[in-house]
């Protein structure tokens, strides 16, 4: 760890804030996304597609944690990736991180549209969805954060709402349903499936952020982290069991609302109950969609304080002390991909960055286990070099995958790393030493 730091965080956290902290990033992913995977594959095409992106994340969570608690810096896999691979794989790591943060946030805010035009259908989808991204950047921009005792609970509430979900609709299952055209593609349909899979629990490497503040960290990180994802295992698979098996699944394979939708053919759209989930629903998707406009506008400040970004949007607010121009360039990102994409599209992309930064991640793993074999290591992956070769080989299997099936999608992913490595070294970047100092504290 960096012992040159003035200050040092507080270990706190115990195994229960990690918990809230894991399940609250990603519960939303178990709200939509993760139905679409049923168009292209099936019910059990896509279950075996979870499994295998299941086992992808519980092997690279505890990798990954390793890299955060030796180089706990702001810039994240950027940071790690730059120390092990230098200027070209920090912003190969840093382009791809923006990608996932960037565009999971209209992802979020087309289901929060939908939700909200479930309740009332007089709504467009996309206006609703276009206010919900001011609000929340004005919200940022104000410095307005969740405290963590609403975090807890907004986390509780959504987990409750689900367990909900499944007693109501679980009466109403038929295996039959959820058999029916169980591959429709075959086995090519399971990966074709994975980024959606990857959608379920996208953002759960976010808690490896706080890693510096857990109390006894070896033991208890793998507390936090295994009941985290035990939860999350659950409710995935829970939800997305019981909702394949209540009727023809193919009529929500294509919805922004699965789970509400489900309720009112179970029970009634007049239903006082489908009426409430649909708006709980809300709030477990404000909480996601708040802690992604966070996430997203801290990447872009990181990368252009440390200047691969232009410098302007580094700059931090007087009044508010927060960084507002990193907060609206996001927010013209979401605004264009809600004006031109569809959810699909953007949780393709989205994951498209997140499953890229994992690799570039796993690669870091491994050369600074041979570059820096002193270098302190709070928390050691444990089975070293197992979970990493694991997570690597299933990171690589997706990636070809993805850009196989969603070929246009994967064009655009590159045709900006193209362009963001074209104005790095137009820029002179990737000759210029970007010290551990620098990435934190480098001034405007």
């Amino acid at each position: 760890m960096d012992n040159t730091k003035p200050e040092q965080l507080k270990r706190i956290l115990k195994p229960i804030h990690l918990w809230a902290i894991a399940v609250g990033l990603v519960i939303s992913g178990e709200y939509f996304g993760w139905n679409l995977g049923w168009e292209v594959s099936g019910t059990i095409g896509f279950l075996i597609a979870t499994l295998v992106i299941t086992l992808m994340y519980v092997t690279f969570i505890f990798s990954y944690t390793e890299l955060t608690t030796s180089i706990p810096h702001a810039g994240g896999a950027f940071a790690y990736a730059y120390r092990a691979i230098g200027p070209f794989g920090g912003l190969i790591a840093g382009y791809a991180t923006l990608i996932d943060f960037l565009f999971a946030t209209p992802a979020i805010a087309f289901a929060l549209g939908a939700y909200l035009h479930f309740l009332y259908p007089g709504i467009p989808v996309l206006y609703s969805a276009m206010f919900f991204n001011v609000v929340f950047i004005i919200i940022n921009i104000l410095g307005v954060k969740e405290s963590a005792a609403f975090s807890v609970f907004i986390t509780v509430l959504a987990v409750a709402e689900l367990l909900l979900f499944m007693g109501i609709v679980a009466p109403h299952f038929k295996i039959d349903n959820f058999l029916s055209h169980p591959m429709r593609f075959g086995y090519a349909g399971i990966f074709a499936a994975l980024p959606f899979a990857v959608w379920l629990y996208l953002g759960i490497e976010g808690v490896a952020m706080v890693a510096e503040e857990v109390k006894d960290p070896e033991k208890n990180i793998r507390k936090g982290y295994l009941t985290g994802m035990v939860t999350l295992v659950l409710l995935a698979l829970g939800v997305m069991i019981l909702t394949g098996g209540i009727t023809d699944w193919r009529k929500l394979s294509k919805l922004d609302y699965p789970l509400p939708e489900a309720i009112s053919i179970t029970l009634g759209k007049s239903n006082s109950l489908t009426k409430v989930f649909a708006s709980i629903g809300l709030f477990g998707l404000i909480a996601s969609f708040h802690a992604m406009i966070l996430a997203s506008s801290r990447q872009v400040f990181a990368l252009a304080r440390s200047g691969y970004l232009p410098r302007f949007l580094s700059a931090i607010n007087h009044k508010f002390k927060t960084p507002h121009w990193s907060i609206i360039g996001g927010g013209v990102v979401s605004f264009i991909a809600l004006y031109t994409g569809t959810t699909g599209q953007v949780v393709i992309l989205s994951v498209m960055g997140a499953v890229l930064m994992y690799m570039m991640s796993m690669i870091s793993l491994f050369v600074l286990r041979v570059k820096e074999p002193d270098l302190e290591r709070p928390f050691a992956s444990p089975f070293y070099p197992v979970f990493p070769v694991i997570a690597c080989i299933i990171l690589v299997i997706t990636f070809i995958a993805i850009i196989y099936y969603q070929f246009e999608l994967s064009l655009i992913f590159f045709a900006g790393l193209v362009i963001a490595i074209i104005m790095f070294m137009l820029m002179g970047k990737h000759k210029v030493e970007i010290t551990d100092d620098v990435l934190l504290e480098k001034q405007l």
